[in-house]
């Protein structure tokens, strides 16, 4: 492997991140790497929690898959054992815990998407559990010993937590130190991780400075507010774009975002490169271009890193005839109906949403219409009579043909 010069690495690295810490010493790094010509341990921790993501968390994925262009070793660590104790970060009670066997499971999940962004033939994946299972009680206890109450209540949410007398199990302080071992274990180069982790990477620095090792530099990307430019990108907030969304849903979505959100979005969802941030940010300022003309090259952009230039494309003109010209498409899908049934069990048996859950909430939010008359009931059945049509949300059409 031959690796590139440090300044065109660095160029890369550096794009879109929010701090680089010691930045010195990740060009030591750099450097030493290209002389002995043998890849960095690049490593990105994953909570398994939640299988699915969206595109807040391809911001911090698309790192690693700069790491991997660039050469050297990506590694996902699966928190399957992490996910026992629950990370803290940015909560303000103690988070359900998870069995080794759900986290797998979901694992599976989020590596699954995970693939439409890294290169999982060179990705080299990890369970903690295979190392933090083997720790002794002795093992925790000079684990423990490592750090101080005072350092864990320098935390923002164990602080604020505190002094409000909302309990902090002491499970919970051994979160950081856990993640801080998988670096031990794994002798990781780089650690990267969003902004709401800094206290967790750090205290992997300070972990392998123990025990005798070279300390990893550290690397945290912004979290990117979701579509109503408020609050991060979170499935909780209901402003997220999942990374399996349709083509079409993707780009609807993505004109959704705030006028202020555009730059900021090619950089981090679109993973645009410097100049065309440059030129993005003339248009905005310079030429006071219409917002929506970007967003919709926005749109393009990140439907084609998911799909293709083509199906891109084909977002846009479905959104142009079922949005602005309020029509419907022309390829619906087709539901056979055999029998009377449930618009809910409809709804979720032709795959246009995943959850029966979710298929009640859209009724009852007036988002499901029958051949154009909303239904609010979600008790309502379809006959299986003549042929009709669903719409789903402002996108999405479900054409029911009765056999």
């Amino acid at each position: 492997m031959i690796f590139q010069p440090i300044d065109k690495q660095l160029d890369l690295i550096s794009r879109g991140t929010e701090e680089i810490i010691p930045e010195k010493v990740l060009v030591q790094k750099l450097e030493k790497s290209r002389k002995n010509n043998s890849p960095l341990i690049v490593k990105l921790g994953c909570d398994p929690s939640r299988p699915d993501l969206h595109i807040g968390h391809s911001v911090v994925l698309r790192k690693l898959r700069h790491f991997q262009d660039l050469g050297h070793q990506a590694v996902l660590v699966i928190g399957d054992f992490t996910a026992m104790i629950g990370d803290p970060t940015g909560r303000n009670k103690t988070r359900p815990q998870l069995t080794i066997n759900d986290a797998r499971n979901n694992a599976k999940s989020y590596v699954d998407q995970a693939k439409l962004i890294l290169d999982i033939k060179k990705l080299r994946i990890v369970y903690n559990s295979d190392w933090l299972n083997q720790l002794l009680f002795s093992d925790i206890i000079k684990l423990a010993a490592s750090t101080t109450v005072a350092r864990m209540l320098e935390r923002d949410d164990f602080t604020k937590r505190y002094k409000s007398e909302v309990p902090i199990s002491l499970h919970e302080f051994l979160y950081p130190l856990a993640q801080a071992q998988d670096s031990v274990y794994l002798k990781a180069d780089i650690e990267l991780g969003g902004t709401d982790q800094k206290f967790n990477l750090l205290m992997g620095r300070d972990l392998q400075k123990n025990n005798g090792q070279e300390s990893q530099c550290i690397i945290t990307l912004p979290l990117l507010e979701g579509t109503d430019g408020v609050e991060k990108m979170s499935k909780s907030y209901d402003n997220h774009i999942g990374l399996r969304d349709a083509p079409e849903e993707i780009y609807g979505k993505t004109l959704s975002i705030s006028d202020d959100m555009i730059e900021k979005w090619f950089l981090l969802a679109a993973d645009s490169d410097e100049k065309t941030i440059k030129i993005v940010k003339d248009k905005l300022e310079k030429e006071k271009i219409n917002p929506m003309k970007l967003k919709r090259e926005l749109a393009l952009k990140i439907v084609a890193l998911y799909y293709d230039d083509d199906i891109a494309q084909k977002a846009e003109s479905h959104f142009n005839t079922v949005v602005v010209g309020k029509e419907a498409p022309k390829d619906i899908p087709i539901y056979n109906l055999n029998t009377d049934k449930l618009i809910v069990e409809i709804i979720f048996e032709s795959g246009i949403l995943k959850s029966k859950g979710e298929a009640r909430r859209m009724i009852k939010q007036g988002a499901v219409k029958l051949d154009g008359e909303p239904i609010t009931d979600i008790y309502s059945k379809i006959d299986s009579k003549g042929e009709k049509v669903l719409k789903i949300g402002k996108r999405r059409f479900l054409k029911i043909l009765a056999k």
